[in-house]
């Protein structure tokens, strides 16, 4: 039989009273602390137990510090904070891509962002850079030492990506915002947007996704490094080709295999499906604003009275669908040139409105007799007349009008005036679009046969079906008969399915291995360049 000699009690405890001290001691230097990830990580990769030492609780201080003092200089404050927040102020982007070289393809991209027009420096590239260089050489002496290059290297490399993912994927530039006649919705940043791209998880896939891939933009793209590079430096050709870098980069409504653009420094339509051209054709756009508009506006708003109020009819650019046809249309004149016009010619001509075909209506009720309206007694700011002028060959719309949804009361349409397709600027008309070739463009429009031949027969053009001469021309005699007065009314064609349009505002492209530059008829091109020149 065995026994086992138990320890005697108040030496046991006198053993305990001497090692608690030393169980302090070395939980105090780390020995029972969990090495958290970010220290495992780099010392694993440097083969450095030095960041074994790594302490949540210092490192947090400095972190917050480190936030503190550059969110002023960030874009996005209150996102990079909610993110980190949430995150437990982890430097996530360290932990997942430094060891794996992923923050160096950022900073390689970031440093090429000039092939986009871009300054590196827009995007923080020498901070992060020599963050990036700071950690590699792995020469701290202490732990502490450490925190600042962890913290700085998180937040540069967090802003650096953000601002880089923002500006080459959606553009350094919210047109809605620099422009008051930019009514296309275009896909702009937000916290959702911002938190996917801190969480990624592919960071160099990223980088590679977000690049621009458009024809039009590679192309342009191209251009900019060769005249760039030219030993004679056009830089009015290289502002030109940067801010149309910077429209192809706006996230605008997709348009599809098939729609019609309006491009207002070309002066042109172009109706375009898949790789190909069905119909090109001129217009005639609003006219520019008069010069000095922003101090005449002002002095307008100070007095009130319209000969202050400056002339603007430029056409806003917008994205809407072609969704029907107004054949023989009436026009409902708006009240800026019922007041700007028509009143003067009524003052001057009492005969002016019967002779235009135009009807005068008060209070929603015509007026028989408009050429007896004594005008010189209604002041034009106070004008309670309405005009509208009847459908027929002198009705300024012409034969067609072309009907799509827009806030602005827009549209494309017929015009009497056609010399002034032959003018070199064209941007003259109210605000409107004059298309050149209205029934070509109809009968594009349309897609249908019959359709077509009822909308040709209703401007007494013979049908293309010869099976529909006899009721052609009982149509026409209808129109001739002087016993029973015809009256002309517009007539409604739909189509088979709405055509996806965009007034766009385009001034420099490359057609045929050919650069393209037009003028910028509104002035565009000089405001967006003053706002983003910053960025260059």
């Amino acid at each position: 039989m065995k026994f086992t000699c138990l320890p005697n009690p108040a030496a046991l405890k006198k053993t305990i009273l001497i090692f608690i001290p030393l169980i302090l001691m070395l939980s105090a230097c780390g020995w029972f602390r969990d090495t958290p990830e970010v220290g495992v990580v780099l010392a694993k990769h440097f083969n450095n137990k030095l960041y074994k030492k790594f302490d949540t609780a210092v490192y947090n201080t400095v972190f917050i510090k480190y936030l503190d003092s550059l969110s002023p200089k960030f874009s996005n404050p209150k996102t990079l904070r909610s993110f980190y927040e949430e995150k437990q102020l982890n430097p996530e982007l360290v932990m997942k891509f430094f060891v794996n070289g992923e923050l160096d393809t950022l900073a390689q991209y970031i440093e090429r962002s000039s092939a986009h027009g871009f300054n590196p420096e827009t995007f923080g590239h020498k901070d992060l850079a020599d963050l990036l260089g700071q950690l590699k050489a792995d020469k701290f002496k202490s732990i502490d030492a450490v925190y600042p290059v962890i913290a700085g290297l998180e937040l540069h490399a967090a802003q650096s990506l953000i601002k880089y993912q923002n500006f080459i994927y959606y553009g350094s530039l919210n047109p809605r915002k620099l422009f008051n006649r930019y009514y296309i919705v275009v896909k702009r940043p937000d916290s959702a947007s911002i938190n996917a791209v801190l969480q990624t998880s592919r960071l160099a896939d990223l980088l590679k996704e977000i690049q621009p891939r458009s024809s039009a933009y590679l192309s342009l793209q191209n251009e900019l490094f060769k005249y760039s590079q030219a030993s004679s430096r056009d830089e009015q050709a290289i502002k030109t080709i940067l801010v149309n870098m910077e429209r192809r980069r706006w996230k605008t409504p997709e348009l599809g295999d098939e729609y019609v653009e309006v491009n207002i420094p070309d002066f042109s339509l172009t109706w375009f499906k898949k790789q190909d051209t069905l119909s090109h054709m001129k217009v005639c756009v609003g006219g520019k604003r008069e010069d000095g508009y922003s101090d005449k506006i002002k002095q307008f708003l100070k007095s009130g009275k319209l000969e202050d109020k400056p002339k603007n009819h430029e056409t806003p650019m917008l994205y809407s669908k072609l969704n029907s046809i107004q054949v023989n249309p009436i026009w409902n004149i708006p009240v800026s040139i019922a007041r700007s016009e028509i009143y003067y010619q009524a003052l001057k001509d009492p005969y002016y409105l019967s002779n235009s075909n135009i009807k005068v209506y008060y209070k929603g009720k015509v007026v028989d007799d408009p050429d007896t309206i004594q005008w010189n007694k209604y002041s034009r700011e106070r004008l309670p007349f309405q005009f509208k002028q009847g459908s027929g060959g002198g009705n300024a719309l012409g034969k067609f009008k072309f009907i799509f949804d827009n806030g602005s009361s827009i549209y494309l349409h017929d015009t009497n005036n056609k010399t002034a397709f032959n003018y070199t600027n064209r941007a003259i008309s109210h605000g409107c679009v004059r298309v050149e070739r209205p029934l070509e463009f109809a009968e594009t429009l349309v897609k249908d046969k019959y359709e077509y031949d009822q909308l040709r027969m209703e401007v007494n053009l013979p049908p293309i079906d010869t099976n529909k001469m006899a009721l052609y021309k009982k149509k026409l005699a209808k129109k001739a008969d002087t016993v029973n007065i015809f009256q002309l009314k517009p007539k409604w064609f739909g189509v088979k399915k709405p055509v996806p349009l965009i007034i766009n505002y385009i001034t420099a492209w490359s057609q045929n291995g050919t650069m393209q530059f037009r003028p910028d008829v509104y002035s565009l091109d000089e405001t967006l360049w003053n706002a983003m020149r910053k960025f260059m």
